[in-house]
């Protein structure tokens, strides 16, 4: 991204990488490989696993990227039918189980903060045409040796280039609080999040103003293989 006077910084370099040296929390280095994870709502097992590469780690961000044709793990219910094909009504209340997948179209870059209830990803159309950031509530990422994991909150927030912005998904929180899966003192603390992250996008704070959309991978980067033990339980969990 462009400084105020118009030398280059790059969104991935920060003196906060330096931080692990110091015996505090290990920092993964730009190229390493990991999982990204959702657990199923109102159950401890992950239902959602993609391997991404780290672009950036520190005390300021996780920045990841997930390539195109990366083989992922993705919720479907237990006919195999597609999640998002099966009637709102009955979504959240049919058996599911999980089946490997991959990821089509353009890659993702996920942006998280340490500590906050979401998360910011970038979508590109073909031909790196920015599309959109797009602010997925969620569980603030708990980390581990492999990876980190979340539980996705239903509700999300669209910010356009224009830096426009509109919900996301409120038919499906709505049901999703209608099936249990959202309890009233969670869906306070999902739209006191919701709120805090339009404050940012209004103020057109972090990481919106930060020139992530200018940001391109590596091209020597290999697309991560999803491991056999994509479930593991971790043997330390820390935030």
């Amino acid at each position: 991204m462009a400084d105020d006077d118009g030398t280059v910084t790059d969104p991935t370099v920060t003196a906060a990488t330096a931080a692990a040296a110091g015996g505090g929390t290990a920092y993964w280095s730009p190229g390493s490989q990991i999982l990204w994870r959702y657990r199923e709502n109102g159950g401890p097992r992950p239902h959602i696993a993609r391997p991404v590469t780290v672009v950036r780690d520190d005390a300021e961000v996780l920045a990841v990227w997930l390539a195109p044709g990366t083989e992922c793990i993705r919720p479907v219910l237990a006919d195999g039918t597609p999640v998002h094909l099966e009637p709102l009504e009955t979504r959240y209340t049919k058996p599911r189980t999980v089946q490997r997948d991959r990821w089509f179209g353009t890659g993702v870059l996920k942006l998280a903060r340490p500590g906050q209830p979401w998360s910011v990803w970038l979508f590109w159309d073909q031909g790196w045409r920015f599309k959109n950031w797009y602010v997925n509530l969620e569980e603030p990422l708990s980390r581990w040796d492999g990876g980190v994991d979340s539980e996705d909150h239903f509700l999300d927030i669209s910010v356009h280039p224009d830096r426009g912005w509109s919900w996301h998904d409120e038919d499906e929180f709505a049901q999703a609080r209608g099936d249990g899966l959202v309890d009233a003192g969670l869906a306070a603390r999902v739209r006191a999040a919701g709120r805090a992250a339009v404050e940012v996008i209004n103020a057109w704070g972090p990481p919106f103003a930060d020139g992530w959309q200018h940001w391109r991978p590596d091209p020597d980067w290999a697309v991560p293989s999803l491991p056999d033990d994509w479930d593991r339980t971790p043997a330390h969990v820390s935030s």
